[in-house]
């Protein structure tokens, strides 16, 4: 008789950052480098994830924190099943927002044919909701955000390149 097969233990590293955007190209290649070496995405898929930290953090930097507090990210690989990300901001930032109201936001900026009229607030709804499972926000006793993504491993389309991403690269397709 088989003996069920325990589940691997998941890895998680965190990182704590001081809020500057100087910091971030280090937890990109950190991001980067995790992403292709502990799943099996594609290439394209890894940068995909890059680009939905990155703006995790970027957003926390900005809104949620104020100079001289801090980040902390989180990255939590469950072998074989998740990637997880979680981000967490002090709540000390210029722009005071709840979770439920991040959570609205992302719905309605997540539906057909919103009719984006600023340069900027794309970010969550056309990078982190559309290339994750899972989107969580929750509030933090201190008055901090913690942003929680999820991807699962087990979707075989993540590790085929797409058809636009065969050969060299030479151009970026975005659709908003």
């Amino acid at each position: 008789m088989d003996q069920p097969q325990e589940k691997p233990e998941p890895v998680k590293i965190t990182i704590t950052l001081p809020t500057n955007a100087y910091f971030m190209s280090g937890i990109r290649d950190f991001t980067l480098s995790m992403i292709k070496n502990m799943t099996n995405f594609s290439e394209q898929w890894a940068y995909r994830f890059q680009s939905v930290v990155d703006e995790l953090c970027n957003n926390a930097i900005e809104h949620g924190s104020n100079t001289k507090q801090e980040i902390k990210v989180s990255f939590i690989n469950y072998p074989g099943d998740s990637v997880e990300i979680v981000v967490e901001d002090s709540g000390t930032g210029k722009t005071k927002m709840k979770a439920a109201d991040l959570q609205k936001i992302v719905a309605e900026r997540s539906k057909p044919g919103y009719p984006f009229t600023e340069i900027r607030g794309r970010g969550l709804a056309k990078i982190v909701a559309a290339w994750t499972d899972e989107l969580q926000f929750e509030d933090l006793a201190n008055g901090g955000l913690k942003v929680k993504v999820k991807k699962y491993l087990k979707n075989p389309a993540l590790s085929v390149p797409s058809p636009s991403m065969s050969g060299a690269p030479d151009h970026i397709v975005l659709t908003i």
